[in-house]
């Protein structure tokens, strides 16, 4: 049976559940059964290759869930280990009298040949084995442990907030979200177990000086007692087969508490393992090393001093940060090439201008400060590109058109750190942010403070600080939602483009939106435009949807009304009500939810009657309502509208269909949250509950 054979045939024991069982009974047999030296070799041979494979495994992992079943393999190892103790002090107690290799060649040989055959100094080097495993290495594993699960089982509420306002803003979707939530409750049960294996490392620790000693006074009681050994030669004897017993398993033991440290220790960015990081990050420094060369040379022409050792080292050190420095500046000069420069005699010849000159106005223009210009670029790790990106997506499919694309421009007018974002060349907003801290927004409720620079969220206006990017974690145990300096600005963008996209809605989109609806109800396409409406009209149409926040996604119903009116009306208002009263269904619901009984405010009648007679006399526009009176209306209603907020309901103007059109113009920008309907659009079968009532004497 060749090599890739028997490699198959191992992995289909281990997914048939075998692997499992078979370890427990190798663990079993090691407690009770007797084993032959040769086969307790095999073992201790294979206890090592296997810690230094799971040490070897950790330095080339990238980030600790990626070897999530190391809890587990910590475990496994050191039961592993424990039974190899107790085989070995089996026949150590049963057979050491015999030869010094009656335990086996492993154990002689770390008794004699590594501690020189020297119980004293094997003694010495023992106890500082275990003082730097027990004191030093399994001590501090151990409380980072605890510290990384108390920390990240803190900021979980935070990490899923951010994650809820990434899926919110566009920035990534419903399976990324889930994804990312499952890494988050992964990283939790990991640390944790993580805080319960050290205390198996530390206990295993405990346990091999205890073992030591046992062995000691167990050999000496039996070689003197059972098999009348002089104290020197029973002294030797088992004192030397006790203490290679003890350091063969306390190197394996050593090897995986270093591991269990390097793991829990690891801040990284996910994708680079211990010896890139130490690569990127340690040698990226060559002037610290060219000074640490310098103090070495000086201290290898001290008078008294082992020349040949500091000179050789400082010698190395410099050659190396020599290197490195000419290598970064070789990088520095591929990465910036001169640019050239016309000839000193010659002018630059002036072209006639034309139409390609007359550069057309920017759909979405973000416009940035030059510090950050480094968001956007892709080869400085910018990810404002792909952010942007999704931001597009996300609102092309709840909206039902596609988002032009933004143009990103650098402007040197701006503040270094400021950023402006504009719909048809027109500023629609602009902020500050700094691009080398974090957001920690203030959602409504948090347990504490943090330190940092006070600001607000551009998109929702939202106080927020911000904060350095260690500070993460503690801000997101106390409560704050943190985002990065992209994310902000993407939401800012996603906020902007929504309450601006019937501007963003021209003739090229509403024939794109024709074409659509040609794939699914051809017919209907074709009968709608031009011989029912015309195709300025339909747009009329849509951006009044799109103004009101009204996805145009259901093409075929917003088509079917508007064949079925458009033969008698060409009013683009009388055309929208009537689209909006087949698509009553789908606004209720995107106010309300799957609420059974939707909350309204509704006008008293005498001043819905005045209004209706006014609106009459006076136009669609209400030019004649007095001014008094729409200012009181206007307080009445942003009260009720605030009361409702306070309650987590949504606020809800219920009015007949003629008040509606000029009603929701009157609220629109000063009383965003207010949503006005018509008795028409709700339907049949939704509960209405009437929860205020708003009267010209009220």
């Amino acid at each position: 049976m060749n090599r890739t054979a028997i490699l198959s045939r191992l992995r289909q024991l281990g997914g048939a559940g075998l692997g499992a069982p078979l370890l427990v009974l190798l663990i079993l047999m090691l407690l009770v059964i007797p084993l032959p030296a040769f086969v307790l070799d095999l073992f201790f041979t294979f206890n090592i290759a296997l810690s230094l494979i799971i040490l070897l495994v950790v330095i080339y992992t990238a980030k600790p869930l990626e070897f999530a079943v190391f809890p587990t393999v910590l475990l496994v190892a050191t039961l592993m280990r424990l039974g190899l103790n107790v085989a070995s002090t089996r026949i150590v107690l049963l057979e050491g009298h015999e030869s010094p290799d009656a335990a086996g060649k492993v154990i002689e040989a770390f008794g004699a040949f590594v501690i020189g055959g020297n119980f004293a100094v094997g003694l010495v080097v023992f106890a500082i084995l275990v003082i730097i495993n027990f004191v030093v290495v399994t001590k501090g594993a151990g409380r980072v442990s605890e510290v990384s699960a108390r920390f990240t089982l803190d900021a979980m509420p935070g990490k899923q907030m951010a994650i809820d306002a990434d899926l919110n803003a566009g920035l990534i979707d419903a399976d990324e979200a889930r994804a990312r939530r499952e890494e988050i409750a992964r990283e939790a049960d990991f640390y944790g177990a993580m805080d319960g294996a050290s205390k198996f490392v530390r206990g295993d620790a405990i346990a091999g000086i205890l073992i030591l000693f046992i062995n000691v006074i167990g050999g000496l009681a039996i070689g003197m007692g059972q098999h009348d050994m002089p104290l020197a030669e029973a002294t030797e004897r088992y004192v030397l087969l006790s203490i290679g017993d003890g350091l063969v398993a306390q190197i394996p033991s050593l090897l995986l508490s270093v591991a269990s440290a390097i793991l829990v220790t690891r801040v990284g960015s996910g994708s680079e393992d211990v010896g890139q990081q130490f690569s990127a990050q340690f040698l990226n420094h060559p002037r610290a090393l060219a000074i640490s060369a310098g103090v070495i040379l000086l201290l290898g022409l001290v008078p008294g001093m082992p020349h040949l050792p500091f000179l050789l080292l400082g010698t190395l050190l410099g050659g190396s940060a020599w290197w490195l420095m000419q290598r970064a500046r070789q990088a520095a000069v591929e990465a910036g090439p001169v640019a050239e420069t016309p000839a000193a005699g010659g002018e630059a010849e002036v072209k006639e201008l034309t139409w390609e000159d007359v550069m057309p106005v920017d759909r979405i223009g973000l416009q940035v400060g030059y510090r950050l210009i480094p968001l956007v670029d892709k080869q400085q790790g910018g990810q404002l590109m792909g952010r942007i990106k999704g931001v597009r997506k996300k609102l092309s499919q709840e909206l039902g058109f596609l988002i032009p694309p933004v143009h990103i421009r650098d402007n040197l007018d701006l503040p270094p750190n400021a950023y402006r974002l504009q719909i048809l060349g027109v500023t629609v907003g602009e902020a500050e942010i700094h691009p080398d801290r974090e957001m920690a927004i203030n959602p409504g409720q948090v347990f504490g403070s943090v330190q940092g620079i006070e600001g607000q969220d551009p998109a929702f206006g939202l106080d927020a600080v911000w904060i350095e990017p260690a500070q993460k974690d503690h801000a997101q145990a106390l409560g704050y939602t943190v985002v990065d300096p992209e994310t902000v600005i993407a939401t800012h963008l996603s906020q902007v483009l929504q309450d601006h996209a019937y501007e963003l809605f021209g003739h090229e989109e509403a024939q794109q939106w024709l074409d659509n609806l040609a794939k699914v109800a051809p017919k209907l396409a074709e009968s709608l435009v031009p011989d029912t409406i015309p195709l300025t009209l339909l747009v009329k149409v849509l951006q009044n949807l799109l103004k009101e926040k009204i996805p145009i996604r259901d093409m075929i119903t917003i088509a079917e009304t508007l064949a079925e009116y458009g033969r008698t009306s060409q009013d683009p208002d009388a055309l929208t009500a009537a689209v909006r009263a087949a698509l009553g269904r789908a606004i209720v619901q995107q106010i309300n939810g799957l609420a059974e009984e939707l909350p309204v405010i509704t006008l008293d009648p005498e001043l819905e009657q005045l209004l209706q007679k006014t609106l009459q006399s006076a136009g669609a526009e209400g030019a004649g309502v007095e001014p008094g009176l729409a200012q009181r209306i206007h307080q009445l209603l942003e009260e009720q509208a605030r009361k409702l907020e306070t309650a987590g309901k949504p606020a809800v103007l219920l009015v007949s269909s003629m008040l509606r059109s000029w009603l929701a113009r009157f609220v629109r920008h000063t009383i965003p949250g207010l949503h006005v309907l018509s008795y028409n659009e709700v339907p049949e079968d939704q509960q209405v509950k009437v929860v205020g009532v708003v009267g010209q004497r009220a």
